[in-house]
Order: structure tokens, then C-alpha cells, then sequence
């Protein structure tokens, strides 16, 4: 063993010195920041409590108003929920941001303290296709938020009749996906509904590869999710396991449900349905097209007042006569209103008989919405407002 010179022990021993000097400097700057970090955290506390006795201050005035007016208490409760003025209020949010967080991520963060301020005005009871872990109940926590009691439906029609009945103040369905199409089941539900539309819910839909803890991976028989789900993926299917077995089922939250007894399978679902049932993403955003979105439809009873930037849906019976499609459009093009989208549904009960539902660019109380829909309604047999909303702002 070879020993030290004595220059190289005064070097060694200025470098450990040197080495504990710098580590205490860091835990000293380290030690400032997370103190910094705390004040400002009891900042942040502070006024979020303080947003939320203000909403209590909303709730207090609102049952006082119900209340004294003779011609309100015909509604068993005051409207707590305001879709313009939360979307108002997100916009605000992501205009004055300023980073380094992103726009829509300090969106998502108030959009949660929002939810907790409107539980604390009155509790949102929220029914959605379910069941739980689906892409429906991902867009109901989405724009509701976590606070939200989020109820589960087994059919799109079971939504309609809780939001009817009041057994849930609001409803979450599904209506179109960017691959493959519009929900009929949906747009027959207002066919048969009073219900309106009260908002929308853009989702960007993200396939992940699901296995529980004691799946082995290497045995995989099958592979759980619902059948449009297996269509979004069936290129990476293709590649990745091609020889192992697709099974459809009735959704992805009960094909990721299936796991929890299953060593041989796996299940395509979303976050949603991974965190609920606390399963592993193997793989994630396996979908063949990474733009594939959802959009889903708030439904409810009220009207909504204009938020700025918002949409208008109708439905129309027309007359059974050549270029009635023609004339019912000519009125949107003149008045300026653009039309974002138009699908065509069975009128029943009658036999070969159409109805066209309409989405527009602005709300019914706008001048040129309005007098667009007052040309079309003597053109055709009938025409309803499904409602005005504002449009999807996460």
C-alpha cells in the first residue's frame, strides 16, 4: 500500500473540507426555499378559504332570494351551478396566467378549488354512463370536478330519466368521437326529453394497456375493453399481440373491473379506470390515432345566460319535400352564423321521416342566432331548442 505524501493529505483534506462546506451551503439555500415554500403555502390556504365563505356567502344570499320571491318557490332549490360564469371564470385564468405553469394546468387547478366551493354551496349530484372508470366518468370529473357526487348509469337513457326525475341535478353522455362518429342513443334521448344542453366536454381519449399486480404478463390469453376501444387500437394490437385473444365487453371500466380476478387477461382502458381499480399502465397511449377526442354533452333543466364564447344546438323536423335541407340552411349562411355541425335521426314514430340536429356558433340570444332560427322556424314542421352553452374550455 503506497502512502500519502503530505501535500496530497493537505489536498484531500481541503477537498472534504471543501465537499462539507458546499453541502452545508446547499441545505442552508435548500432550507430557505422550502421555508419560502411553506409562507406561501399558508398564503394559498389562507385564500382558498376565504374563496370558499364567499361562495357560502353566494349559497346564503341565493336560499334568502328563493325564499322571499313568491313566484321562485314553485323550484324546490335555487340554481347553485352556473356553467357561463365558471367557464368566465376559467377563461380568466388561463388569460392572466403568467407560467411557468402551463394555461390549462392551473385551469385544472381551480377548477378543482371551484368544485369544493360549489360543494360547500350545495352538493352536485352528477349521473353519468357508467359504470365507474369509463371515459364518461373521466369527462363528468373533468368539468364538475372531484368534488362532485358522480353517480353511475347503466344506459344513456337511464341518465335522461335521473336529470328528469331530480334525482340528479345534472347528466353526463356521450354524443360524438372524432373516429368513429356521433352516439345515436344520445340524439334520440332528446327526441323523447324536455331535458337541455347545458355545457360540453372535450375529451382527448388515451388508450393505456392495463395488468393487475399478479398478472403474468408473459401468459396473456386476452384482452378485456369495449369493442370501440379495441377498434382505436387495433394497429398497436396488431403488432404488439397479435395471437392473444380480443374480447369486447360493455366498457372499459368493467373490462378493467375483470382484472381483479384474472391472472391471464389485460384490459385497454384511461386513467380513470387504472387509478380506480388500481391497476398498472404497461404500455400507455397505445391508440392509433393520438388526436382521437370524445365530446360529451351536460344535460340538465335550466337555460344558461351567454358566457362570451358559446354554442347553440336545435333540432328540426322538416317537410318531406325536395331541397328542405337547403332551405333550412340558406337562413344560418345569411345571418352570418356558422354551423359546426348536422346529423340526421329517424323521426319515430313516423316511417321515412327526419329530423336534423343543428350545432351553430353562438348563443340564442345573439341578434344573428336568434333571427337565423326565427327564418327557419316557418320552413319546417318543427323546431326546438335542445339549448344554449358555452363551449368546452378544458
Amino acid at each position: 500500500m503506497s502512502e500519502q505524501s503530505p501535500e496530497q493529505h493537505m489536498n484531500n483534506s481541503n477537498q472534504t473540507t471543501t465537499d462539507t462546506n458546499d453541502a452545508a451551503t446547499e441545505k442552508a439555500f435548500l432550507d430557505n426555499i422550502r421555508q419560502s415554500i411553506d409562507a406561501v403555502d399558508c398564503k394559498i390556504q389562507t385564500l382558498i378559504n376565504d374563496r370558499a365563505k364567499l361562495a357560502q356567502q353566494v349559497a346564503v344570499v341565493k336560499k334568502e332570494h328563493l325564499a322571499s320571491n313568491v313566484a321562485a318557490t314553485t323550484d324546490s332549490n335555487p340554481i347553485f351551478y352556473r356553467p357561463e360564469r365558471e367557464a368566465q371564470v376559467l377563461k380568466a385564468v388561463m388569460e392572466r396566467n403568467t407560467g411557468p405553469i402551463a394555461d390549462e394546468k392551473m385551469a385544472r387547478l381551480f377548477r378543482e378549488i371551484m368544485s369544493v366551493c360549489l360543494d360547500l354551496e350545495a352538493p352536485q349530484r352528477i349521473a353519468f354512463l357508467g359504470p365507474v372508470g369509463t371515459f364518461t366518468h373521466a369527462a363528468a370529473l373533468k368539468h364538475f370536478g372531484k368534488a362532485a357526487d358522480t353517480v353511475p348509469m347503466t344506459t344513456i337513457t337511464d341518465v335522461f330519466r335521473e336529470v328528469e326525475a331530480g334525482t340528479a341535478m345534472y347528466g353526463v353522455v356521450p354524443v360524438e368521437n372524432s373516429s368513429e362518429g356521433v352516439v345515436n342513443h344520445t340524439l334520440d334521448g332528446f327526441l323523447s326529453s324536455s331535458l337541455k344542453i347545458i355545457g360540453e366536454v372535450e375529451l382527448p381519449i388515451h388508450q393505456n394497456f392495463l395488468v393487475a399486480e399478479h398478472t403474468k404478463v408473459d401468459s396473456l390469453s386476452r384482452i378485456y375493453s369495449h369493442q370501440q376501444s379495441l377498434a382505436q387500437c387495433r394497429h398497436w394490437l396488431d403488432v404488439n399481440f397479435p395471437n392473444v385473444e380480443r374480447v369486447a365487453v360493455s366498457s372499459n371500466g368493467e373490462a378493467a373491473r375483470r382484472l381483479k380476478n384474472e391472472w391471464h387477461s389485460a384490459a385497454i382502458a384511461g386513467d380513470v379506470a387504472a387509478a380506480e381499480y388500481d391497476l398498472h399502465k404497461l404500455y400507455t397511449n397505445i391508440e392509433d390515432n393520438p388526436s382521437n377526442t370524445t365530446r360529451f354533452l351536460i344535460i340538465g333543466h335550466e337555460a344558461i345566460a351567454p358566457s362570451g364564447q358559446d354554442k347553440t344546438s336545435i333540432v328540426v323536423s322538416a317537410h318531406d319535400k325536395a331541397g328542405a335541407l337547403i332551405e333550412i340552411l340558406k337562413p344560418l349562411s345569411y345571418h352570418g352564423v356558422s354551423m359546426t355541425s348536422i346529423e340526421t335521426r329517424p323521426e319515430r314514430p313516423n316511417k321515412w321521416a327526419y329530423v336534423f340536429f343543428i350545432d351553430m356558433n353562438g348563443h340564442i340570444d345573439a341578434p344573428n342566432v336568434s333571427a337565423a332560427i326565427a327564418d327557419i322556424r316557418p320552413l319546417v314542421k318543427d323546431l326546438r331548442i335542445l339549448g344554449s352553452y358555452p363551449k368546452a374550455v378544458l
